[in-house]
């Protein structure tokens, strides 16, 4: 690259609106923003050159920018966000990928902190509704673990690669910060750990929760989940196959009850 080369590349920069709010219950706005151009940069590094200096386009210095963010790698899950209108991972969005001026604003489906930085409580709390995890006596070793089919296992696999982001229920038109919908991630935890080994002995208390208020049935089958889940989970399959598991409880259930009233009302 020649000099002239250079310092046109060097003059460049790249151009951000960027949601603020200062908490909850203040109304928010937006801010712009220029940081200088650097190829291979991802929006992460550009907030991180913003937030050592806050200044906006106007050159008013205002409060650094909020953000979650961990890893870096697309493993955390704590840097989604909405990029140019659609949920994604900040550390794997590439600015010379994004159209500018790129527009950063926080996942609409759970409430905000500061910025862009969300409350995701919903979806732990999804996750204790399905126990998703698997119970241990801790106490003693308890030995090797029942075998599992090389089939089961890749297929658990891609299911325990879910980051807890969001990004499946911020894209879900079910739901709402007023709703108590689980989303697609619980729905398939439930899934993983219905087809553990160990897992399996608290199954039904997995599927009864997704029976519940806010279970499987209040799925809309959208399919938007599948589209942006950054580690290409099989979600609609995971809803499809834990409705197949509330149908079955429920026609067992159905059983249940007519035997029930059977042996209740004595031979005839």
């Amino acid at each position: 690259m020649d000099t002239a080369q250079a310092g046109a590349v060097s003059s460049q920069t790249i151009s951000f609106r960027i949601w603020r709010q200062d908490d909850p219950n203040q109304p928010g706005h937006y801010e712009e923003f220029k940081v200088p151009y650097r190829k291979g940069a991802n929006v992460i590094s550009c907030l991180m050159e913003i937030q050592r200096n806050p200044v906006t386009v106007e050159g008013k210095k205002v409060a650094p920018v909020v953000w979650d963010a961990a890893c870096l790698e697309e493993v955390c899950g704590s840097c989604a966000m909405n990029i140019n209108g659609r949920v994604r991972m900040a550390c794997s969005a590439l600015i010379d990928k994004l159209e500018q001026p790129i527009t950063l604003e926080p996942m609409s489906k759970f409430p905000v902190v500061r910025d862009l930085a969300v409350d995701r409580s919903r979806m732990f709390e999804a996750l204790k509704k399905v126990k998703g995890w698997i119970p241990t006596d801790g106490t003693h070793n308890l030995g090797p673990g029942p075998r599992q089919s090389p089939v089961d296992q890749s297929t658990m696999y891609v299911l325990s690669t879910c980051i807890t982001c969001g990004s499946c229920l911020e894209a879900c038109p079910q739901v709402t910060l007023g709703n108590d919908f689980v989303g697609a991630a619980a729905i398939s935890q439930a899934r993983l750990f219905n087809m553990n080994p160990t897992g399996k002995l608290n199954s039904e208390e997995r599927v009864r929760a997704l029976m519940g208020p806010g279970g499987v049935q209040d799925c809309g089958k959208a399919q938007n989940c599948v589209k942006v889940c950054p580690k290409e989970i099989p979600l609609t399959t995971s809803i499809a196959m834990m409705n197949r598991q509330v149908t079955k409880l429920v026609i067992k259930d159905l059983f249940s009850q007519e035997e029930e009233k059977k042996g209740h009302s004595g031979p005839g």
